[in-house]
């Protein structure tokens, strides 16, 4: 049975988008290699660039190119299939990171860490759909009047991302420690009821896909029986042989336990769910030991940081790390010195496999 995913013109044969991770998770080659088997690849332009020689000097410019480089890349191995990105409404100069996306042909932007008011504008006069990430109905509802308002339009799509999810979480420390599956289920129904009114009102059908903890077939046809068009997947998608992650990066996935799992306080602010490691240990010993801490930092390590220009409110002055270079040495398999982001089920990975798999898998349950 086939159960397609249309937003607007295009359509993805299976109901699933890869979400994008960064930095450096999902690059051309996993984004291309889902596109190719019939969902959607989803490109990170969190710090894009970082693997080229000039991204320290000129982190922006290099991201910048970076960005047409990547979807030209993922394009030629998906054949023909749906390749979008995911940018951060936290990125410093944003807009500038839409409309590279949108001239590189991106065929979609999705975009959360903060509300997109301005997205509708920025992809003028490019065809990408656009998608924002809403936790909550009132989030769904803000961005949805905003837009019907100043722009007179829809989303073409809304990914709605739940409390599972890996990463920077749309969630306080207090609503990820209460939330129940339950209660949250019903936040997804009040979404896809305000969208319903939304799609009335533009005689379009505003396809919805909800993210955060969906780790398999089973997870997905849950998802699809409350009413949702389709999924989001992360997490799985690292432990396989297209992600463009290291390989000690996938075994941090493989060697996690449940209980190796925990929501950490990111540098910027916001929550995020981390694989417990020597690097996680380190900075907690020294929150634990802040009467030490000089703007932020031990005394003996403070010094100026080599400020890589990633989120618009990061002060390099008052973080007790660079997020930015503890990402980078994760993905490049420095794990011990990095932050490894995760979903919370990222302890169900048990062995590496091929995208064209995890397709195949989703596939049986539509």
């Amino acid at each position: 049975m086939s159960r397609p995913l249309v937003i607007r013109d295009l359509k993805a044969e299976l109901p699933v988008i890869q979400g994008g991770m960064g930095v450096g998770v999902s690059l051309a080659g996993l984004a291309g290699a889902v596109a190719k088997c019939g969902g959607i690849g989803v490109i990170s332009t969190a710090q894009i660039g970082y693997q080229e020689p000039e991204f320290d000097r000129h982190p922006i410019e290099t991201n910048l190119k970076a960005i047409k480089t990547q979807i030209s890349r993922a394009k030629e191995i998906a054949e023909g299939g749906i390749v979008g990105v995911n940018i951060m409404v936290a990125t410093r100069r944003y807009g500038d990171y839409v409309r590279a996306a949108a001239e590189a042909g991106a065929d979609l932007i999705i975009s959360g860490a903060g509300l997109p008011a301005e997205l509708p504008a920025l992809v003028e006069p490019f065809q990408t759909k656009i998608a924002p990430i809403v936790s909550s109905r009132k989030s769904a509802s803000v961005i949805c009047k905003m837009w019907d308002r100043k722009y007179r339009r829809c989303p073409d799509l809304v990914v709605i991302e739940g409390p599972k999810a890996g990463g920077h979480l749309g969630f306080s420390l207090d609503e990820l420690e209460h939330i129940q599956p339950e209660d949250y289920e019903s936040e997804i129904k009040q979404i896809l009821e305000l969208v319903g009114q939304y799609s009335e009102k533009y005689q379009y059908h505003i396809p919805v896909v909800v993210a955060g903890g969906i780790y398999d077939g089973e997870d997905m046809k849950r998802i699809l029986e409350l009413g949702a068009d389709g999924v989001q997947v992360a997490t799985r998608f690292v432990t396989t042989w297209e992600c463009d992650a290291s390989q000690p990066y996938k075994d941090a996935y493989l060697k996690a336990g449940k209980n190796d799992i925990q929501i950490v306080k990111s540098p910027v602010g916001m929550p995020g769910r981390a694989i417990r490691n020597a690097f996680i240990k380190k900075t907690e010993e020294q929150a634990a030991g802040a009467s030490l801490l000089e703007h932020g930092r031990p005394l003996e390590e403070a010094r100026e940081w080599n400020c890589h220009q990633c989120l618009e409110k990061c002060n390099p002055k008052e973080i007790p790390y660079c997020i930015t270079d503890a990402l980078i040495h994760a993905v490049k398999g420095n794990t011990d010195h990095g932050l490894v982001f995760c979903g919370a089920n990222a302890w169900r990975a048990e062995k590496m496999e091929h995208v064209s798999e995890i397709m195949k898998e989703f596939s049986q349950f539509l």
